[in-house]
This record gives C-alpha cells, structure tokens and sequence, in this order.
C-alpha cells in the first residue's frame, strides 16, 4: 500500500499522486530535533508513525507542549510557515520514533494550486489542530492548575503509573515545576498518589477523575 493511503490522501488525481508518490520515507529517530524557533519552513511533514512534539519557550525558559502531530494530524506552525513565510516560533522533538514523509515546499505550493483534494486535506487537518489549540487556551486560562494536573495524570497513564518527571508535567499542562510539585505534594497527602523519581503512581484515579471534570478558574 502507498504511504498517500495511509496518510488519507485517496482521491487524488494520477498526476499528484505520481509526484508525491516519488516521495521517501523518512525515519526520524526518538529525541531528533525536527525545527528551532527562527528556521524557516522546508516542507510540509506528513506523519505516517510515532508521535512529534511542537512546545513554545517563553522568556524565561519556562516550556508548554502546544500539540503533538500524530498520523493524519498536521503542524500548524509548518502549514503557517508555507503559506504565510512565517519562521518557525516552537520547536519540534520526535517523542518516539516516527515514520514520515517530508512534501518540499515547491511540491507543497503546487500542489495546493493544482489539487482541490490535496487543499481539503491540509485546510481539514489545519482546522482540527487549531480547534485543539483553542481547547488548549481554554484549558490554560480557565481551567484549575490542580484539574489539568488530573487529567493529564489520567491520560498518561499506563496501569496507574505515569512516566515523566516535574518539569515534564508542568510542559504539558502549560505551568511551572515548582506549582506541579505542591499539587503532587496535596494529591499524596489525600492518598490519591504516590510519587517516585519520574513517576507518579495513581494510588486513587476515580478523585482524580472527579477533579479532572473541575473547570472553575483559580
């Protein structure tokens, strides 16, 4: 099977097909960095396996995970660099390793001119990202540090046992260190979790789920 099959590009016509089927594979090994703040967009990534990582770096070093691009979802950054010629502000990590396939720009840009299918696939996946980066500001400003905290413990665990550290829970939940660990420190004394080094084990999930539902603002 095509990779164009597996990245839900059916429909195109034979002559698009021919020119992105021309296209390689690429394996990106887990921790490659695949763009820093500042560098220009080359091609449009297509994730056919694995998980990518785009997080913002404020002023003060301090991260926040902004998306992951997982198969059939898109960069937003990247389609934004394309079209737009904005440099990139995020960065990218490989969190494991992917599969993929990078279009070049020249292909990209054509393609969005000529393919009325290829333009329904990258607006589609463009619009589903930024819905998910609205529900990330919603659930920055709105919702509890302490409900985040919960339902990205619930999330990413794996038979009641989360494997991150501090720093990387306070990257995706879009706060500080030191703030995760006075929540870890209140969830343990409510017998709700133990914590070890880089792992937190879920002693009560069903008190985390009740706060993860919290949404009142701090």
């Amino acid at each position: 099977m095509s990779w164009i099959d597996l990245a839900g590009l059916t429909g195109l016509l034979p002559e698009s097909r021919t020119r992105l089927d021309a296209l390689r594979q690429t394996r990106i090994p887990q921790g490659t960095a695949l763009f820093h703040p500042g560098d220009a967009a080359q091609g449009f990534l297509v994730v056919l396996s694995g998980r990518v990582e785009v997080f913002l770096t404020g002023p003060t070093g301090r991260e926040i995970l902004l998306y992951a691009v997982e198969p059939g979802q898109s960069c937003v950054q990247t389609t934004l660099g394309l079209m737009g010629g904005e440099d990139y502000t995020g960065e990218a990590i490989a969190a494991t390793d992917v599969t993929a396939v990078i279009i070049p720009k020249a292909t990209f840009l054509r393609l969005m001119d000529e393919s009325a299918t290829f333009r329904g696939f990258v607006f589609t996946a463009f619009a589903t990202r930024m819905q998910s980066m609205m529900h990330l500001l919603e659930r920055v400003a709105f919702q509890r540090v302490e409900s985040r905290l919960a339902s990205t413990l619930i999330a990413m665990a794996s038979q009641d046992e989360v494997t991150a550290t501090q720093a990387e829970l306070a990257t995706r939940i879009g706060s500080a260190r030191e703030v995760v660990s006075r929540r870890l420190d209140q969830f343990a004394r409510r017998g709700w979790v133990r914590t070890d080094r880089g792992r937190v084990h879920l002693l009560n999930p069903a008190a985390l789920r009740r706060v993860a539902a919290a949404d009142s603002a701090d």
